[in-house]
């Protein structure tokens, strides 16, 4: 685009804002698509996270880029679009009285019940963002491994956003997001960059190795998952969802949790009063009857 052009835009409106009608627009795209809430209040963020895709399309202004969408932006586009919008908020050993529970509480019981039949201990990281929370699952079901002979766990991990897909699968972190993790646990399953630059860690490989991430949306009619699950971590995604939505998508994801398998939620989300096929049994957490 010339000089030109980003002058006329320029002229006919703040190139940094969108007008009512286009975030009105997005909302609504977002919600449909992605059953995430886009209320008002949330305009800044948006017009701040979508910047950088009008820099990268050489556009004069976020209302070009609202007509460039909506005219028919490809799918590499709506996928641009979705990791620039969505949230990724996450920490190694977050809400770690979850972790406890699992090792003290759920293990110990799957161990007795041999698994339900299976052959191996399975969970889902539902919303895994860049891989703190898989990552974390792992470390505690190795810890676990190795005082139980013949255990064995795999591990699910599924996001909307491409970007942070691609980070967790490399398992690399800066040294600041690993400070959650206890330090026997990172002198087990974290490797130290040698290099001269800023100082990075890796997981160790038989933990990566353990993990498969895909792509998922939650509003997708059919999630395309054939494996069952002991535990399924669905923590702080359900509150970028109305009731509703909360509703349909636990249905959905509890089609994959195998009979007397756990939920977990965040703290700070409740599930009170949705009809659901799971149970509570401690702070954000249920159980689906066996």
């Amino acid at each position: 685009m010339t000089r030109s052009h980003v002058a006329v835009a320029e002229l006919l409106g703040d190139p940094v804002e969108l007008s009512p009608a286009s975030f009105a627009r997005f909302a609504g795209f977002v919600t449909s698509e992605l059953g995430i809430k886009m209320p008002e209040s949330k305009l800044t963020l948006v017009q701040s996270r979508l910047l950088r895709r009008v820099r990268d399309l050489r556009l004069g202004s976020l209302e070009q880029y609202a007509e460039y969408f909506f005219a028919g932006a490809n799918s590499q586009e709506r996928e641009h679009f979705i990791n620039a919008i969505t949230t990724n908020k996450t920490d190694f050993f977050r809400e770690p009285e979850h972790f406890t529970y699992l090792y003290d509480t759920v293990l110990p019981a799957a161990s007795r019940a041999s698994f339900r039949g299976r052959t191996r201990f399975t969970a889902w990281s539902a919303g895994c963002s860049s891989g703190e929370e898989p990552y974390t699952l792992a470390m505690v079901l190795a810890e676990y491994s190795s005082s139980q002979s013949g255990f064995d766990f795999a591990i699910l991990g599924t996001d909307i956003s491409t970007h942070v897909l691609a980070a967790a699968r490399n398992g690399i972190y800066q040294e600041p997001q690993i400070l959650p993790i206890p330090p026997e646990l990172r002198k087990k399953y974290l490797l130290r960059s040698r290099g001269q630059g800023e100082p990075l860690v890796r997981v160790a490989p038989e933990l990566r190795k353990k993990i498969s991430f895909h792509q998922l949306n939650f509003m997708a009619g059919d999630y395309a998952i054939r494996d069952t699950f002991d535990v399924v971590f669905f923590r702080n995604v359900m509150i970028y969802f109305d009731r509703r939505t909360q509703e349909t998508v636990i249905h959905k994801i509890c089609r994959n949790l195998a009979p007397g398998g756990y939920l977990f939620a965040g703290h700070s989300e409740s599930l009170a009063g949705l009809d659901i096929p799971v149970k509570p049994v401690g702070t954000s957490i249920y159980r689906k009857p066996s």
